[in-house]
């Protein structure tokens, strides 16, 4: 389903056959809805699940200005408005992750759960040349010189080797985002930066990184959870797309983490 949220056209999935608790998934840089497909499945029978393509990726528009990542929490708040939602539970992965803690700092009092997965809290001075890079590579060369470094980053040679069928579709996805919708979003993640503010979230939050995530390394995903008071942390033996690569398992820590809150 389309629905213009701040002046851009927006694609939405919801699967609610369960009719239960809103939780609301957010994907990945390169990404899209599709990514969840799986784990919307999982959980449809006992929430009511709400995926999205984040501005300029998939079938959203891409904007003709540059954004930054309040912008897309605000992009979130204005489609949980149109969906007359007053509360979720909310799974944000990379750089879903970045717009799901935005989100928890500017709205808290409409998240019921916050759920983290290979996320940082910003980008270092020295690192933010990557994302330039990364953003002009695309403007000047499209997606393909980029999509087989990301994948290498994404998923373990093992899981890509074993497991085409999953791979595959995640590179479609990765290939054909607009590169301009891609470019913007770099540079908002570089620009992204609340490492001084995590301490402000108060909410049950679990936080799961994956072994062998070298574009986030465990670390930065550890230290988020540091830095919110009580969160959980779980280290998965995958790459940086840990949701994906091990999914069976972060269903398991993600149902329990919601079942201790319903």
């Amino acid at each position: 389903m389309q629905v213009n949220i701040n002046g851009i056209d927006t694609r939405y999935v919801l699967s609610n056959e369960g009719g239960g608790p809103w939780l609301t998934f957010i994907h990945q840089l390169g990404g899209d809805l599709s990514v969840w497909d799986q784990l919307a499945g999982y959980f449809r029978d006992d929430f009511t699940v709400l995926r999205y393509d984040v501005r300029g990726h998939g079938a959203t528009v891409v904007p003709d200005a540059p954004f930054g990542v309040e912008d897309l929490s605000r992009d979130l708040g204005a489609l949980l408005d149109t969906l007359d939602v007053q509360n979720t539970h909310l799974v944000g992965m990379s750089m879903g992750g970045m717009i799901a803690q935005q989100f928890a700092l500017d709205q808290p009092s409409r998240i019921t759960t916050l759920t983290l997965a290979d996320t940082g809290a910003g980008t270092s001075p020295d690192a933010r040349a990557v994302w330039d890079q990364r953003a002009q590579t695309a403007r000047r060369e499209g997606m393909t010189p980029l999509v087989e470094a990301t994948l290498g980053r994404w998923l373990t040679p093992d899981f890509q080797a074993a497991h085409p069928e999953a791979v595959e579709p995640i590179r479609e996805v990765l290939q054909h985002t607009p590169p301009e919708g891609y470019a913007l979003a770099c540079e908002a993640l570089r620009d992204f930066n609340v490492h001084g503010r995590l301490d402000e979230i108060r909410l049950p939050t679990l936080a799961v990184a994956g072994r062998h995530d070298t574009g986030t390394p465990p670390a930065a995903t550890e230290s988020v959870a540091k830095s919110i008071q009580g969160a959980q942390y779980e280290l998965l033996d995958a790459a940086h797309l840990a949701p994906i690569e091990q999914s069976h398992r972060f269903a398991a820590l993600l149902e329990t983490f919601l079942e201790a809150r319903v």
